[in-house]
């Protein structure tokens, strides 16, 4: 029975002194503490025996996700060249980016985004859906959407795919519970962290979801 991996990575911390949800927006870079997660989840990908045999490594549409692509692809490539096989490129996909956010450009609990003001007050209204945003099961579905598709382009092999914190928690919190809808506070997904989904290549059913936080010594 061929079997798909999908190893979602979340993308390295990112550089913000102002400290605003960045959401969708663009030029927000990983920092240098970012870019050493990255370098660290990218050596742990290229010193695995299983993950080093990816054959595609897919990013969201975003700066930090692509970034933190690159320096994936960096170790990735040095094991491929010592194998005499040709270079991985970036393939980019837009139904893993970031989850929309009504707050994108604010800073939480400051001027716009102080959650005193009565615009606020109606979009917190609902923690689980949530209602500031893009639901958390259309950000799963889109995903979902995304996975089934790669599992039965790339039956039997592993691919590396690097994207955001809600996409990679809502969709593995929707095959976990059959639900996406979540406690934000709750999600195990660290930056540059790796969730492995392995996936019947033929059917799309899951056989089982890995966790790994090979960058969390970086400092």
């Amino acid at each position: 029975m061929p079997a798909t991996t999908i190893n979602f990575v979340r993308h390295g911390k990112v550089y913000n002194p102002d400290h605003l949800l960045y959401e969708r927006l663009p030029d927000f870079h990983l920092s240098e503490r970012g870019r050493r997660m990255a370098q660290a989840t990218g050596r742990y990908i290229a010193q695995s025996p299983q993950l080093n045999t990816a054959v595609a490594v897919y990013s969201s549409p975003l700066d930090r996700t692509r970034e933190t692509a690159n320096e994936i692809l960096l170790e990735l490539n040095k094991v491929r060249a010592e194998r005499g096989q040709e270079a991985l490129g970036l393939l980019t996909d837009e139904r893993i980016i970031e989850a929309g956010n009504e707050f994108r450009g604010t800073r939480i609990g400051h001027g716009e985004g102080a959650l005193w003001k009565p615009r606020n007050l109606k979009l917190v209204r609902n923690l689980w859906t949530p209602s500031w945003g893009e639901s958390y099961r259309s950000i799963a579905a889109r995903v979902q959407d995304f996975a089934l598709e790669k599992v039965h382009e790339y039956p039997g092999e592993q691919i590396v795919v690097v994207t955001h914190e809600s996409p990679i928690w809502s969709y593995r919190h929707m095959l976990e519970t059959g639900h996406p809808e979540h406690n934000m506070l709750l999600r195990k997904t660290a930056l540059a962290s790796v969730t492995s989904i392995t996936y019947d290549s033929e059917t799309g059913k899951v056989l089982s979801i890995t966790y790994a936080d090979p960058a969390k010594h970086i400092d």
